[in-house]
């Protein structure tokens, strides 16, 4: 599990171990997400769900397709929601139980040209291609409203891809930014963001650098986790530098919202006295 990551370059050899495509089912995959041991592949024919448990035996458990989903291109998971970009905006998933993600009517917010998307806590960032980076309020992620578009006066306009990194205490977002190279945003920092410090703070993206690529820059890969590295089932594999906490894996995160096997919602008592 840690070939990639032990800084040994000479041990970096992957073989194949074997093909799936059911019938066709994953013809034109041009994304993949994990989350749990499930795979959430986007292809023609929409979104695909497999179940890897057993990685050389995986199974199609769910799709969704048109006019739900049309040409998907990108997709996120966190905690019990999935974001997904397709021709018409980024729209919103249910997906509390994995193997099975459900389309939330009207969670929706529509946008031009969304290439690709990556979320951070409380803020969606999605490659807008000729919009540049647009961000995307989902605080509450069944209403998600947009944020602001970024797009350095018009100098961002063919963002194919956007990841997300901190260096100390400022955040940055790094822009595969097609024609136009790899591009550098500045989201926040302690001069020019006063909330710096708070758990979401709004941003403030500011361009700060640019390296022209020999090509159109298509994709930017995710950087190494800094404290520590687990799988998408929440298990560590090693510990990089300082110790620290790991992400709740698939049964912790479900005791914060799940109760008897259903979804625990509070809702607001009725006026009047309280009763036990």
């Amino acid at each position: 599990m840690l070939t990639l990551v032990d800084g040994n370059p000479a041990n970096n050899f992957l073989k194949r171990a074997g093909a799936f495509n059911p019938d066709g089912a994953l013809n034109g995959a041009r994304r993949i997400t994990i989350a749990g041991h499930y795979a959430y592949i986007l292809c023609n024919r929409g979104l695909v769900v497999l179940n890897i448990e057993n990685p050389l035996t995986p199974r199609v458990e769910s799709e969704i397709g048109a006019p739900d989903l049309l040409d998907p291109r990108g997709l996120a998971i966190q905690f019990r929601y999935g974001f997904v970009v397709d021709r018409q905006g980024l729209k919103v998933l249910d997906v509390t139980s994995l193997a099975h993600p459900r389309l939330i009517p009207g969670a929706s917010v529509a946008l031009e040209d969304a290439r690709n998307i990556y979320v951070a806590r409380t803020y969606a960032y999605v490659a807008g291609g000729k919009q540049g980076l647009v961000i995307v309020d989902v605080e509450r992620p069944e209403h998600p409203k947009l944020g602001q578009v970024f797009n350095a006066g018009g100098e961002i306009n063919d963002t194919r891809d956007v990841k997300l990194g901190m260096t100390n205490a400022s955040a940055f977002a790094y822009l595969a930014d097609g024609t136009n190279g790899l591009r550098i945003v500045q989201l926040f920092a302690p001069n020019d963001t006063p909330n710096y410090l708070g758990f979401s703070p709004r941003p403030t993206p500011k361009l700060i650098a640019t390296y022209h690529t020999k090509g159109p820059a298509l994709a930017v890969s995710k950087g190494s986790d800094r404290d520590r590295a687990a799988d998408e089932d929440g298990n560590q594999i090693a510990v990089f530098n300082r110790r620290g906490s790991r992400p709740f894996n698939r049964q912790e995160a479900e005791r914060l919202y799940m109760r008897n096997g259903q979804l625990y919602t509070v809702t607001k008592d009725p006026p009047g006295p309280a009763t036990k």
